[in-house]
């Protein structure tokens, strides 16, 4: 017998014991019962699961766009107009938040997390550089939660198929602490561009608040230490090049600030960024 007779005789062995196999599995058996809930189940959750991707993408990229619009406040004489058009993208986006919650409605917040985290932290950045524009400070986790809650239309479902909608419920959403964290970790990047854009427009002002700002977000991160979420640790790296250029800035503006034209002064503030040692991430 040749070798190729002998791989289609072996084939064909394995396909009768798979028909046999086939056959003797009993449909009513409580354990295939049992695996075809499983299934359903794990069906059920995967969809929900992507759909949630799906959503925290929306979230992502209509907060960077926020974000964009609000690097427009230091090179316009009105800057509420801006502020108020943020407002507007901003409710567009807890819009999309509240179909996370519904998503999330009897649901275990954390077997979903890692599917809408990125989105939320994206949020966090956008509604925190906002409120810092408008009232120069720091937003609390409070605060975000706050203005998470949703009214939908409580839909049930009767035997026959047919919708009843009994009347609106309260549907909310809850930040995590380590999203926000990492949002404010993030919001850091914002600050240093934004005090890039101030000083190339002659701003001397807005960088010597930025500088007091970080410094204390700066202080409370530190204060966190080891004892916080690693990811929080790893983006400490990035807050303190962030808060080194905008102090190295404030340094060339109050030292030397009078020699060097206006026009110049961007320049001088992005090639005074001192790199830094890649270990200094960790606290």
């Amino acid at each position: 017998m040749s070798k190729r007779e002998d791989e289609g005789c072996v084939r064909k062995r394995r396909t009768d014991a798979g028909q046999k196999s086939d056959d003797c599995i009993n449909s009513d058996s409580p354990v295939i019962a049992a695996f075809k809930v499983f299934q359903q189940e794990l069906d059920t959750k995967h969809d929900k699961y992507e759909r949630l991707v799906k959503i925290s993408r929306d979230v992502t990229i209509e907060s960077k766009r926020t974000i964009f619009l609000l690097h427009r406040v230091t090179s316009v004489p009105d800057v509420e107009d801006i502020l108020n058009d943020a407002d507007v993208k901003l409710d567009g986006v807890r819009q999309k938040i509240g179909q996370i919650a519904e998503e999330l409605k009897g649901e275990d917040l954390y077997q979903f997390h890692r599917a809408f985290t990125p989105g939320i932290q994206e949020y966090v950045e956008a509604v925190s550089f906002h409120h810092f524009i408008r009232h120069r400070r720091l937003i609390s986790l409070e605060e975000i939660n706050a203005c998470l809650v949703f009214m939908k239309d409580d839909q049930t479902t009767k035997g026959g198929g047919e919708v009843v909608v009994p009347g609106p419920c309260v549907l909310t959403f809850q930040v995590t602490p380590t999203d926000y964290l990492l949002g404010v970790a993030d919001l850091t990047g914002e600050l240093m561009r934004m005090c890039i854009s101030s000083v190339g427009n002659g701003d001397m002002d807005t960088p010597l608040q930025l500088s007091t700002f970080l410094r204390e977000i700066h202080d409370g991160f530190a204060y966190i230490g080891n004892t916080g979420p690693y990811e929080v640790s790893k983006k400490l790296h990035t807050l303190r090049q962030s808060l080194g250029k905008v102090e190295d800035a404030c340094y060339a503006l109050r030292v030397r600030g009078s020699e060097i034209p206006k026009h110049m002064l961007a320049d001088v503030f992005t090639s005074r960024a001192a790199p830094l040692d890649p270990d200094d991430g960790i606290v």
